[in-house]
């Protein structure tokens, strides 16, 4: 039996999940379409947010996703190590001291020999990173609430519940992340 395959011209990025779990459903009859269809959407609609804060707010300023995320982690965490700024970034320490470089050329970061073990180096905002940094944060801020708007303050928070649930269950099983 041969099922018709739709016009790839039609598809598009919404209507792939459904098109992805009926495929993946006929060709592997034991595959769950509810966890394929929740991790699937879960991640464009991720994507989609990413995208959209990194081209409105971030790309304006000549900074990208990982480099708001690194201005991020020291603003928040300062004096903090670039290892910890990784952690907390979801980074790789490697992407973390190419981006630490740049933002120290930009004027934005310093680094500084940490008190306790003179190898150790600390990072911290100037002057100009911290202005920066909390200026884009307000305009980020301000897409955050545009992107929650169509959700009330409950269902916002039932959303917020659920992906902790969904997060914490993880360690359940021993799922990869950066750590």
């Amino acid at each position: 039996m041969t099922h018709e395959q739709p016009d790839a011209e039609h598809l598009h990025f919404w209507s792939f999940i459904d098109h992805a779990v009926e495929r993946v459903g006929r060709e592997l009859p034991g595959v769950d379409p509810l966890a394929m269809r929740m991790i699937l959407t879960l991640h464009r609609a991720a994507n989609m947010i990413v995208y959209d804060l990194e081209s409105t707010v971030h790309r304006p300023r000549g900074w990208s996703w990982p480099g708001f995320r690194v201005l991020f982690a020291i603003w928040l965490s300062a004096p903090v190590e670039a290892k910890k700024v990784a952690e907390l970034s979801g980074m790789s320490r490697a992407a973390v001291s190419a981006l630490v470089g740049t933002l120290e050329k930009d004027g934005l970061v310093s680094k500084e020999r940490a008190p306790y073990d003179g190898r150790a180096v600390q990072l911290r905002l100037t002057d100009a990173g911290r202005e920066a940094i909390t200026s884009a944060f307000q305009a980020h801020n301000e897409r955050e609430q545009e992107w929650a708007g169509s959700l009330s303050e409950e269902e916002a928070r039932t959303l917020v519940d659920l992906l902790g649930k969904l997060t914490a269950h993880s360690m359940d099983f021993d799922a990869r992340h950066r750590a």
